[in-house]
């Protein structure tokens, strides 16, 4: 067995260079568990699957689970039963089950071995035996090409899947085959690059490079792993379900917050100010609900939260969570900006209240912009704002589209922005949970971009700026 600093370590004494490839296994190497057990729970939640097809997946499952039969029969099956599909109408189907289910699959240590290879100039190869509408939106949201995803294609005639295969499944040798052509292709040695999978069937791909790892592996994998001395690693699953524990915890949670800000709100009328009310539950609130979820905040930069006030703090989102880490950071002398759904969030409405919170229609622009004007006398006033410019939660850490709302707050009171980077608070509580759980969350305050001089003719090269501010450090992860 070896560790995940001794593969990097490998990693960055290979070959450096695109000729060296990094071929990635999906199921069980990238994410935790099988995409196709999504698509069929999917169908089967939508009443997709007829008996028969019912039982001769179940036959060929069987065929493929027991008695060592390739996953072939499987996937002909399943890519048989779409036949008549619209090629348009099975990528939104695929991105549909990305974002509802397979991205808080995505082992979040992949991502820093990612990191790795590119760093190291490495191209990054996905080979799976799953379809493109179970790989393409992994590969988008990991920066892994279309052209560099190696898998199962059903054959398309005139925009509709026929019934058919385009070619046998990559299964077995076959992957290894598929791995041999695009080196040639693209004039890779094997020699000098990596394979990774967890699962026996793919030896003969393991067995064809020179740095074969055997990542998450299965029993068979791993004592052919120890057989022939090849690094065996373990990733840390993602967090999943809602323990008794972490329930407990987060309800309390919960409660102490929803406490302290009645706190704060008492403190405010007590002193007739609501700001000194907020800056009271700010020093404590957000701390505390933070310890009693079991979750420890980690944060670089700290200084950069302080050195210019008022600012408009901007933030990577994709957790509920995020409102306590950026709580945590800033502490005092700060309101926010939010979705008009969240003013109905029993987890939010005190502390909406409490900060004076402008809540935003995202429906209605004329709307928005007018919620937006108390909130740039709000940082003339001497009070900084916390936004997040993605307008909404993302299901993984790969960023959203950046709206302008933010960075017109900043020019028009003449502020700077504050990047605040979170790495990993999707890892203890996923976009779609309720319920937090233990573990640290890292932060990276970067340091203030001025926006004096700044046009509105050139407000989307500014964007691009900072948002490449955020990808960059997320790319290089929390050090």
């Amino acid at each position: 067995m070896s560790d995940l600093r001794s593969l990097h370590d490998d990693i960055a004494a290979a070959v450096p260079g695109p000729g060296t490839l990094a071929a990635f296994d999906l199921d069980g190497t990238l994410i935790s568990g099988y995409s196709a057990s999504v698509v069929y729970r999917d169908r089967l939640r939508r009443f997709d699957i007829s008996v028969a097809e019912l039982l001769r997946t179940t036959g060929a499952a069987v065929e493929t689970r027991f008695r060592g039969a390739d996953v072939g029969n499987l996937m002909r099956i399943g890519v048989q039963s779409l036949a008549g599909r619209m090629e348009d109408e099975m990528q939104e189907w695929g991105q549909r089950l990305f974002r509802q289910e397979i991205a808080r699959m995505i082992f979040s240590e992949v991502r820093g071995l990612l990191a790795a290879h590119r760093h190291a100039g490495h191209r990054v190869v996905m080979a799976t035996s799953a379809t493109p509408y179970q790989a393409l939106s992994v590969a988008a949201d990991l920066d892994i090409d279309a052209e560099d995803v190696l898998c199962t294609r059903p054959a398309v005639l005139d925009g509709m899947l026929t019934g058919k295969l385009e070619s046998p499944p990559l299964w077995g040798p076959a992957k290894a085959e598929a791995l041999r052509e695009y080196a040639e292709k693209y004039g890779a040695d094997l020699g000098d690059s990596f394979a990774y999978s967890n699962g026996a069937e793919d030896i003969p791909m393991l067995k064809s490079v020179g740095h074969p790892v055997a990542l998450n592996p299965d029993r068979k994998l791993a004592a052919t792993a120890r057989q022939n001395g090849w690094p065996s690693v373990n990733l840390r699953p993602p967090e999943s379900g809602a323990d008794p524990m972490s329930i407990a915890r987060t309800t309390t949670a919960i409660g102490a917050l929803m406490g302290a800000a009645a706190f704060g709100v008492s403190a405010g009328l007590l002193t007739q100010n609501r700001q000194t009310g907020a800056n009271l539950v700010g020093s404590f609130g957000p701390d505390l609900a933070l310890a009693i979820c079991g979750i420890n905040v980690r944060i670089k930069g700290k200084e950069n939260a302080w050195s210019a006030r008022p600012a408009v703090f901007m933030f990577n989102h994709q957790s509920s969570l995020d409102m306590l880490v950026i709580g945590s950071v800033i502490r005092r002398d700060v309101t926010g900006v939010a979705k008009k759904e969240a003013a109905r969030d029993p987890r939010f409405i005190p502390v909406g209240a409490l900060l004076d919170v402008a809540y935003i229609d995202r429906a209605d622009s004329t709307k928005a912009r007018a919620a937006l004007r108390p909130a740039v006398e709000k940082l003339q006033s001497g009070i900084s704002i916390a936004i997040a410019p993605e307008g909404t939660r993302s299901p993984t850490p790969r960023l959203g589209k950046f709206k302008k709302g933010g960075f017109h707050l900043a020019m028009q009171a003449g502020v700077p922005i504050v990047p605040i980077v979170i790495h990993n608070a999707g890892e203890r509580m996923w976009r779609n949970s309720l319920v937090a759980h233990p573990g640290t969350v890292d932060v990276d305050v970067l340091a203030p971009v001025p926006t004096d001089g700044w046009d509105l003719a050139d407000l989307d090269r500014h964007v691009d700026e900072v948002r490449t501010l955020f990808e960059d450090c997320l790319h290089a992860g929390h050090r």
